[in-house]
């Protein structure tokens, strides 16, 4: 086992937040999920990202994500030069595991400590709700990691009590 550097920052309070499965279809995935107990939460299109994700609850707080390409997307076809990330993926790897999220109260303070570890930390963005990083799959365990701080107008999108802000049940 490869020890952590000594003097290595802490990791601020972290959950698993959800786990991404990349489909071809969304409507033709979710009897799946359905089938497993996982009701509908949230659905959106991001056509200019070429692509949609819907949420399911599980349970008390568990969520599994479908993200899959929009139709009619520029780099819709696996082979088209500009296909999307997910396009890509899913012509390498097939339906299957995309990315475990991970919330955290702090993502800089997550980021500083990965990088201090020695982690490839690529795509950090502020987004309308929430700011991401992702640690790179080229890693041992072969996964994409999403880091995500959710900001307090998340809850904005509408209530759902599997979701939390900084560990806090999101509820009205």
């Amino acid at each position: 086992m490869t020890d952590l550097p000594a003097d290595l920052p802490p990791m601020p309070p972290a959950r698993v937040d959800h786990v991404g499965i990349a489909v071809r279809d969304v409507d033709a995935a979710e009897p799946t999920l359905r089938a497993l107990g996982c009701t509908p939460r949230y659905r959106e299109t991001l056509a200019s990202s070429g692509f949609e994700w819907a949420t399911y609850g599980l349970g008390d707080a568990s969520r599994i994500e479908l993200i899959a390409p929009v139709d009619g997307a520029a780099g819709e076809t696996e082979t088209d030069e500009g296909a999307s990330f997910l396009t890509r993926f899913l012509a390498d790897h097939g339906p299957g595991l995309h990315h475990v999220t991970l919330e955290v109260t702090d993502v800089d303070a997550a980021v500083t400590r990965l990088r201090a570890a020695g982690e490839r930390v690529v795509g950090y963005a502020v987004e309308d709700g929430w700011t991401e990083a992702f640690v790179s799959p080229h890693n041992p365990t072969g996964a994409l990691f999403q880091l995500m701080e959710y900001h307090d107008d998340y809850g904005d999108r509408g209530r759902d009590e599997a979701l939390f802000v900084r560990g806090e049940p999101l509820v009205e």
